[in-house]
């Protein structure tokens, strides 16, 4: 296959302790910094392949190669937009964000965002609803042992700008809003005539679910909401911000959560700051773009970090961030998705790093970031080049379970699943065949053997196995 013009990402290797994890990604950038390229064929060369089930498929998509995959790998697809769902609805548009937990009989219960505003052709439906006057919310399927659909069924209705979200311990999906915005309402479970949006969800993984009764996680936060993640530890949720001047919070609930329903027993929530730098990352004259000027951080530099309560955590007003900098948090250039694993809360800045070009307002190609609960610690794991060449707009993460991390890009033209492993090479694992639509969703089921993801539009959700065990061929 010929690569495209990002031929592999700079991406800093993540192993099974922290300790171990940091301590290379030094070394790693500076020979990135020389311009080495420390990379891997990974599971090896890319290729067309079609999915295992494709006569089974809608008619369009039979005979066609969805994917670019290493050899030995396949991939099942299904839940597609527009099909005839177990509920009588039809599958929604919009597939996002995405989470695996371990269902009955070999099962895999998949809960799947549908990042949808007030407008759609093919809408989240049903009658128990957050809101009529929008159309996002969440579906759930059953995947069997051969990966497969066994059964699939809108779980949340009437959200909006249902992105990213995260997995809890207790086996459910938050399922995060990204907007901050009104609707307008008749008769949903919100009762009121103008709706508040700009909130978390909780979705129960369950099979038998079917429309869970919406109820808006107004402690954690009214703001454009992207993801996720749990401590397992403490329970605390970690929560991105996808603004260009977006702000990292925790959320410290009031009873420590062991099942659905707890997180709405209200908490406190906090924003992350470094230890002695009012507004870290922002600098108007030298780092325009909120995210990294060269310099600014190194990779696998550790920093100190606290945090600032926010003491109105449901304004009328997008003023959370604003409060939260006012205290001095630290700015990231349009927090996305976000993944607990080796130990680390990561969190992406899809436009951090150094600016493209040297306009006022310019963007980055991205940065992970990675918290350490344990030390309080914040360290900049990955940094984009400014010429686009290493890495352009992460945007979901996951960590599989034998630690590589996984990013999915959503950047110009023809993105991929990229992987790293343990010695900080960088892989890329699989092509979108269909056109520029962004992957999202990517997770892995219980017993590692399949990544679940999916394709945002046209909305298609797919299922890869293979020989993950393999020795990485150099």
């Amino acid at each position: 296959m010929q690569v495209s013009r990002r031929k592999f990402l700079t991406l800093a290797g993540t192993s099974a302790a922290t300790v171990t994890m940091l301590s290379p990604l030094e070394a790693f950038y500076a020979r990135v910094a020389r311009g080495e390229m420390p990379t891997t064929r990974g599971y090896g060369r890319l290729e067309e392949k079609l999915p295992l089930n494709s006569a089974e498929l809608p008619a369009q998509y039979r005979g066609v190669p969805i994917l670019q995959l290493p050899r030995g790998f396949n991939y099942t697809a299904f839940h597609f937009t527009g099909e005839q769902m177990d509920d009588g609805f039809t599958v929604p548009q919009g597939h996002d964000g995405m989470a695996a937990y371990p269902g009955a009989n070999k099962t895999t219960i998949l809960v799947c965002n549908h990042e949808l505003g007030s407008s759609a052709n093919n809408p989240v439906r049903g009658d128990t609803r957050y809101s009529t006057g929008v159309q996002g919310g969440t579906s759930t399927v059953v995947v069997g042992a051969d990966r497969k659909p066994i059964k699939h069924f809108n779980s949340l209705a009437g959200t909006s700008r249902n992105c990213a979200g995260g997995p809890t311990p207790w086996r459910t999906w938050v399922t995060c809003e990204e907007t901050f915005s009104t609707s307008s309402n008749t008769t949903g479970t919100a009762g009121t005539a103008t709706v508040r949006h700009g909130y978390n969800f909780e979705v129960v993984a369950d099979p038998n679910s079917g429309l869970v009764t919406p109820v808006a996680l107004t402690a954690m936060g009214r703001f454009n909401h992207e993801a996720i993640a749990v401590d397992p530890r403490t329970g605390y949720v970690y929560e991105t911000e996808d603004r260009g001047d977006s702000s990292f919070y925790r959320f410290v609930p009031n009873v420590r959560p062991t099942k659905v329903g707890d997180l709405a027993q209200g908490g406190t929530l906090y924003a992350l700051k470094v230890r002695g730098a009012e507004n870290f990352a922002l600098n108007t004259i030298n780092n325009p773009n909120f995210g990294g000027q060269p310099g600014l951080v190194q990779v696998g530099q550790k920093l100190p970090v606290e945090w600032v309560q926010i003491d109105n955590p449901d304004p009328d007003q997008d003023t959370v961030r604003k409060e939260a900098q006012e205290k001095g948090a630290a700015i990231f250039f349009r927090g996305e998705g976000a993944w607990y694993g080796n130990g680390l809360i990561y969190f992406v800045a899809s436009q951090g790093g150094p600016p493209v070009s040297s306009a006022t307002n310019a963007r980055g190609n991205g940065q992970v970031w990675a918290y350490d609960p344990a030390r309080e610690e914040l360290t900049l794991v990955v940094e984009g080049s400014p010429t686009g060449a290493f890495l352009e707009a992460p945007d979901n993460i996951t960590v599989a379970p034998w630690g590589d991390l996984f990013l999915c890009e959503d950047g110009s033209g023809v993105d991929y699943i990229v992987g790293v492993n343990g010695k900080g090479e960088v892989y890329q694992f699989a092509m979108n065949n269909l056109g520029s639509s962004e992957f999202a969703g990517a997770c892995f089921s219980a017993d590692g053997r399949t990544m679940f993801v999916n394709i945002q539009s046209p909305g298609i959700t797919l299922a890869i196995f293979g020989p993950w065990n393999r020795a990485y061929r150099g």
